[in-house]
């Protein structure tokens, strides 16, 4: 048998299981490791040396296109994880930030850029292309960088998120535009470009519709079957069909892989499937990287490093000036603005796209389009560099200002103090309707698909999860928890849960239903704050039942029950007091 179709999946697989780590040690960007291992790897890099050293042939990709299909994936698969997390609600709490400061962001960013472009020779066309691809910034890198230095419920961070959700919307159009330019629009009349507009309108309102009504259900028959498998299967299944279905009415992959995204961010499934679709769009954004690696040019680097060197820096303080001047003009403070203008300023993943779209229709020469891929690449591997500066304007520039940022923006899920219970039984159930007696806000997860149907249906903030997956605890932000509450009645979840839960949030409150007193111990042995065995408050009920009804005063009843739950509370902490199974008043 012939396998040498599995040597482009070896290289790309090492890179991401052994180069990519080695990057990681010595705090270098993922994203420009991969764009590294694509230079070296592809056809301009040691491939290019294939003719004198054979042997190379067996370590180096020698054509793009092998890997342009899965990178075009990735793509789809970032999408898909922007609308999972942004959702059709977030965007309309955030639609003044979105929809005010996003298009004018990438308006006067466009025209910034593009105009340099003409002035330095290029043709009207390019310098509209160029424009557009300057005016995208990297999504995935900022709202990495972001989360990593916890500033994503700043100012400055929560209007640089409102305008990336913008942009990830606007390459979407951008896109269409591209196409249109290269199909030679100039040369068709007005009538023939509305009609490719109102199609395409038409197939992604359609792919909408169907799309909203199928896939609740699709994921509620899945869920019940209990099967991890089934259900991974079917949300790539999702991700991959609705991209077919939007590229088949002529707009991209891409835009499907978005509305599939914001559809079920609004379903009780939503967490689950972040988990589950997060490690294949790590992967297959990896190989995108990688393919825009392959078309660059080292020869080209070397020729011409300074005139490249100052692509970067011209890009990076031309749309510094234009952001920070226009967060100041929306009334964000002069620090805010510059921190949001140093994150924003480099190029984007999505610049990629258009560039790539655009040499296809022969809309650039080739020499700018590897000038441009060049300085987008670049940029983007300096944003953490640049992140760490605009931190340091935290003490050359007191925030004077008396604008309250949640103007601009509310505060993004993460950020938010609530309660998480885990388990949406009769116990959660009981634990929430407490909690919603004195207004502290919670959310819970449940595995039954069937009862977090009824509950969401009823109002209330449940969502489908495997508790059993400890990675899932990732997905509920237990750092910014008030606290966690596991009802669930399975004594091994439960430890788990406490045990990954505590190592998660040293200071997290975590109140645990136990089985019984050995199990309660356990539990706090692995950090839980407090168990409840249900047998002994069981039988300690019971007993106040009891004693009430033989006429014994309440309030002596109520003093002796409460000594002894902390009596025996006391010997559950203590292992070698722990009750036994058979112990009282379990027994009795």
């Amino acid at each position: 048998m012939d396998h040498s179709y599995l040597k482009d999946a070896l290289i790309l697989l090492a890179a991401a299981g052994v180069v990519i780590p080695l990057f990681h040690r010595y705090r270098i960007s993922p994203t420009f490791g991969f764009i590294l291992v694509g230079m070296a790897v592809g056809p301009s890099g040691f491939g290019a040396l294939g003719a004198e050293f054979p042997w190379l042939a067996h370590v180096t990709i020698s054509d793009r296109r092998s890997v342009e299909a899965v990178a075009e994936l990735g793509v789809v698969f970032l999408l898909f994880m922007i609308g999972i997390e942004v959702s059709i609600e977030r965007l309309k709490t955030m639609r003044r930030v979105i929809f005010s400061v996003g298009p004018l962001q990438v308006a006067l960013c466009g025209l910034a850029t593009g105009l340099v472009a003409l002035a330095l020779g290029q043709s009207a066309t390019a310098s509209f292309v160029l424009g557009l691809t300057f005016a995208m910034s990297s999504t995935a890198i900022v709202v990495q960088v972001l989360i990593a230095e916890k500033r994503l419920s700043t100012a400055s961070g929560r209007v640089s998120f409102g305008v990336l959700i913008f942009q990830d919307i606007a390459v979407v159009p951008v896109l269409v535009v591209v196409g249109l330019l290269g199909a030679g629009t100039a040369n068709r009349d007005v009538l023939g470009i509305v009609l490719t507009f109102a199609q395409a309108a038409i197939g992604g309102v359609a792919v909408f519709v169907i799309a909203r009504l199928v896939l609740r259900p699709l994921f509620r028959s899945v869920a019940r079957t209990k099967l991890p498998d089934l259900f991974m299967a079917t949300c790539l299944l999702v991700v991959i069909a609705t991209g077919l279905a939007t590229a088949m009415t002529g707009l991209s992959m891409a835009l499907g892989g978005l509305i599939a995204g914001l559809l079920l961010a609004e379903t009780e499934f939503r967490r689950q499937i972040e988990v589950l679709i997060e490690p294949f769009k790590g992967l297959l954004i990896g190989v995108f990287l990688v393919s825009i690696g392959m078309n660059l040019d080292l020869a080209y680097v070397a020729a011409t490093p300074f005139a490249v060197l100052g692509g970067v820096l011209a890009l990076i303080a031309i749309k510094l000036g234009v952001i920070a001047g226009l967060l100041r003009y929306f009334r964000l403070s002069w620090r805010a603005a510059l921190q949001a203008g140093l994150l924003l300023g480099p190029a984007g993943e999505f610049g990629f796209v258009i560039l790539v779209q655009s040499r296809v229709f022969n809309l650039i020469p080739e020499e700018t389009a590897e000038f441009a891929l060049l300085v987008s690449a670049l940029s983007m591997a300096a944003i953490p560099l640049l992140s760490k500066l605009g931190q340091r304007l935290d003490k050359h520039m007191p925030d004077a200002t008396a604008v309250d940022p949640a103007s601009l923006a509310p505060l993004p899920e993460a950020s938010e103090p609530r309660v998480v219970i885990a388990g949406f039984g009769r116990v959660g159930q009981t634990v929430a309707a407490m909690l919603e007696r004195h207004e502290v806000p919670y959310v819970a997860i449940d595995n039954d698909v069937d009862r977090v149907a009824h509950q969401a249906k009823a109002g209330k903030p449940v969502y489908y999860g495997d508790l059993e997956r400890v990675d899932f605890l990732a997905k509920l932000h237990l750092e910014n928890a008030r606290a966690l509450v596991i009802t669930i009645d399975n004594p091994a979840v439960s430890n788990r849960l406490v045990e990954s839960a505590r190592a998660a949030g040293h200071r997290l409150l975590i109140v645990a239903r136990a089985r019984d007193g050995l199990h309660a111990s356990k539990l706090y042995r692995l950090g839980a704050s407090d168990a409840v065995p249900e047998t002994i408050e069981a039988s300690l009920q019971l007993s106040e039942a009891v004693l009430i009804d033989l006429g014994i005063p309440m309030g002596l009843v109520i003093a002796s029950i409460h000594d002894k739950r902390a009596e025996i509370q006391d010997a559950i902490k203590r292992p070698e007091q722990a009750p036994a199974k058979s112990a009282p008043p379990e027994s009795r």
